[in-house]
C-alpha cells in the first residue's frame, strides 16, 4: 500500500505500459467490449489509474480515481461519432521517464504517459490514430457533399411544377433514400480494422 501512495506522490502511477496481445483478456476493459458484434482489442496502454483500449470500433478508456483507489468510470467514444485529431508524440529528455500521446477524439483531449522505452510500439498507434483521422475527414467531406447533392436535386423537383405529384413524391423518396445510404452508411465508416492490422505490429 505505501509503494501505492508513493507511486501517487510522484505522478509514477500515471507512466503507462502497452499491454501485449495475449494479456488482453485479463484488463478490465475487455469486460466492456461488444464481443458480440466482432470488436477487438488492437492496443492496449495501462497505467496503475487507467487504461486506454483501442479497438476497431472505439476508444474504451477505464477512468481510475487514483492509484490507490478500486473505483473506474468506463468512458466510451465510438470513432463514427467522435473524430479523431491533433495527434502527437512527445518523446522523452534525457532524464525524462516517459514519451506522451496526445490527441482528441470529438473534443476530448487525451494525453498519455508511455515508458520511455515502448517508443518503438508507440509509433504504431501514432500512424493508425493520423490515419483514421484522415479517414474521418474525408468521410465527413463525403456526407456534406451528399446533403449538398440533395439539396440541389430537392430545388430541381421543386422548380419542376408540371410534374405529376406522385411522381414528385416518388422522386423525393428516392433522393432522401440515396442521401441516408450515403451519409450513414457510405460516408460513415465505423469500424477500422484495415487500418489497425497494417500499422499495429505485436
Amino acid at each position: 500500500m505505501f509503494k501505492k501512495f508513493a507511486a501517487e506522490a510522484l505522478g509514477l502511477s500515471d507512466i503507462g505500459l502497452i499491454v501485449q496481445p495475449k494479456d488482453y483478456d485479463k484488463v478490465d476493459a475487455d469486460d466492456y467490449l461488444f464481443h458480440e458484434d466482432q470488436e477487438k482489442i488492437h492496443f492496449l496502454i495501462k497505467s496503475r489509474k487507467d487504461e486506454y483500449c483501442f479497438t476497431n470500433l472505439a476508444l474504451v478508456h477505464v477512468d481510475g480515481d487514483s492509484a490507490v483507489s478500486s473505483k473506474r468510470t468506463i468512458k466510451r467514444y465510438d470513432y463514427a461519432q467522435h473524430p479523431i485529431g491533433t495527434v502527437t508524440i512527445e518523446t522523452a529528455g534525457t532524464i525524462d521517464l516517459d514519451v506522451e500521446l496526445k490527441f482528441t477524439i470529438g473534443d476530448r483531449p487525451f494525453s498519455i504517459d508511455v515508458r520511455k522505452d515502448h517508443l518503438e510500439a508507440l509509433k504504431d498507434i501514432y500512424k493508425a490514430l493520423h490515419t483514421i483521422g484522415k479517414l474521418q475527414q474525408r468521410d465527413a467531406v463525403g456526407r456534406a457533399h451528399a446533403v449538398q447533392s440533395a439539396s440541389v436535386v430537392g430545388s430541381m423537383l421543386k422548380l419542376n411544377t408540371a410534374q405529376d405529384p406522385a411522381a414528385v413524391q416518388a422522386h423525393y423518396r428516392a433522393v432522401l433514400e440515396a442521401m441516408n445510404a450515403a451519409v450513414l452508411d457510405q460516408h460513415m465508416r465505423r469500424d477500422f480494422s484495415q487500418v489497425f492490422e497494417k500499422y499495429m505490429h505485436a
